[in-house]
């Protein structure tokens, strides 16, 4: 049987080789390199923090000139004179005698009713009128007869030759037909307005224009039954034309007040103020109007009052009905500082601007904001003259951010001016 002392003896006897040794060391010392490589790979020092770069931006200073604000209103064109062509007497429209869209001279023939029952009425007017004149040449003569029995009959009367009651007859006679006489030439002249009256009703056959314009189109055709109710066509004068436009109660008081500051009242002061008409395709017409009158009363639904103003139109370019932009200078502003557009940020109803500080660094503030200038807003508070505005990468910057300011390429402009909005 084995026993398991003498195999503890013989495990204590046995003794390590040197060679041995000396491989278990060289492998405890590539494990213990290794551990520190990985150890320094994992460790990387951190770079000491330095100063943030400062951005580039485009600046703009603010200066302040003195800058013409013009106020803005929609206008409608209208005819200057509108004229309603209605005839004058009942008839058959038998002829129209100018062509739709064409312009028309005052007094020009434009349709022509049926003549025929005017005509006749003329005549048996001046029937009536020969058969009165014949009536008094035929008491004249009757009345000159009685002139001579009373002449006759005086001197006998008075030689007692013949009775006074026989000269009475003929004096009596004689006032009765002098009478007749006047009844007579009264008939005359009834009759004489007949005529003029049928010559005239003739005469409104021919349905005429009352001024000089454009004729619009017909609106009732050849062989329908007209009469002085019926509308035939329309003639409008477009030279000079018509634009209506409108102002708000505080416009109209704003204006009032710097008008009567200047020594005048709003009609003669606005009425040597040049207008300027844009067109619906963008275009400006190339002439200036002048208001023409400013309405009596406000439209108390509206609240606002109607002004009409006078353009020039040559060539009948505008027409009744177009829609247009009608701008005028209102105040001349002093010393006014200008901001662009573009520098303008929006955050929670306030407007906000970057400018670049001398310390080198962006500082947002709160500007009040005026009207449109073109590509440029009028400020009334937020900045000062000599401010430099910053203009582009403002979404890159904060408050306090350091900047590098440089001159922007369009410098801020005082072109045409333009209403707030709600003009």
């Amino acid at each position: 049987m084995n026993d398991p002392r003498n195999h503890a003896t013989r495990a204590s006897n046995q003794t390590v080789s040197p060679g041995t040794m000396m491989n278990v060391f060289i492998v405890g010392m590539l494990l213990a390199g290794g551990a520190e490589l990985l150890t320094g790979c994992g460790k990387k020092e951190a770079a000491p923090a330095g100063p943030p770069q400062a951005m580039p931006v485009s600046v703009v200073e603010v200066q302040s000139s003195n800058v013409p604000l013009t106020g803005e209103w929609v206008g409608t064109l209208d005819g200057f004179v509108n004229a309603q062509i209605q005839p004058q007497a009942s008839g058959y429209l038998i002829k129209q005698n100018y062509r739709e869209g064409a312009e028309v001279s005052k007094g020009q023939v434009l349709f022509e009713i049926d003549p025929r029952p005017f005509q006749a009425a003329l005549d048996q007017a001046k029937g009536q009128l020969d058969q009165a004149r014949a009536q008094v040449q035929a008491a004249k003569a009757q009345l000159g007869l009685a002139q001579i029995n009373v002449d006759r009959d005086t001197p006998l009367a008075a030689d007692r030759a013949i009775a006074q009651s026989q000269l009475d007859n003929d004096t009596q006679q004689k006032l009765q037909i002098q009478a007749t006489v006047q009844s007579a030439q009264a008939s005359v002249a009834a009759a004489e307005a007949a005529v003029a009256n049928a010559k005239l009703n003739l005469g409104f056959t021919e349905v005429r224009s009352l001024i000089s314009g454009v004729a619009g189109q017909a609106t009732t055709q050849v062989g329908n039954l007209v009469n002085t109710q019926s509308v035939l066509t329309s003639v409008s004068q477009m030279n000079p034309i018509k634009a209506y436009f409108s102002i708000s109660d505080s416009e109209y008081l704003d204006l009032t007040q710097r008008a009567r500051q200047g020594g005048g009242d709003l009609l003669k002061s606005a009425s040597a103020i040049p207008l300027t008409l844009s067109l619906s395709n963008g275009e400006e017409f190339p002439l200036k109007g002048r208001i023409a009158f400013v309405d009596r009363q406000m439209n108390a639904q509206t609240g606002a009052i109607r002004i009409a103003a006078s353009f020039p139109n040559p060539g009948n370019v505008l027409r009744p009905g177009q829609f247009g932009r009608i701008k005028a200078a209102t105040e001349l502003r002093r010393n006014a500082l200008l901001v662009p557009q573009i520098a303008i940020q929006e955050l929670q109803g306030m407007q906000q601007v970057y400018l670049a500080g001398p310390d080198g660094k962006a500082h947002l503030v709160t500007v009040k904001l005026g009207a449109q200038i073109g590509s440029n807003w009028l400020v009334e508070s937020g900045v000062s003259a000599g401010d430099k505005v910053i203009v582009d990468n403002l979404q890159k910057l904060g408050e306090g951010s350091p900047v590098a300011p440089h001159a922007a390429v369009a410098a801020v402009t005082s072109d045409t001016t333009k209403a707030p909005a709600g003009r």
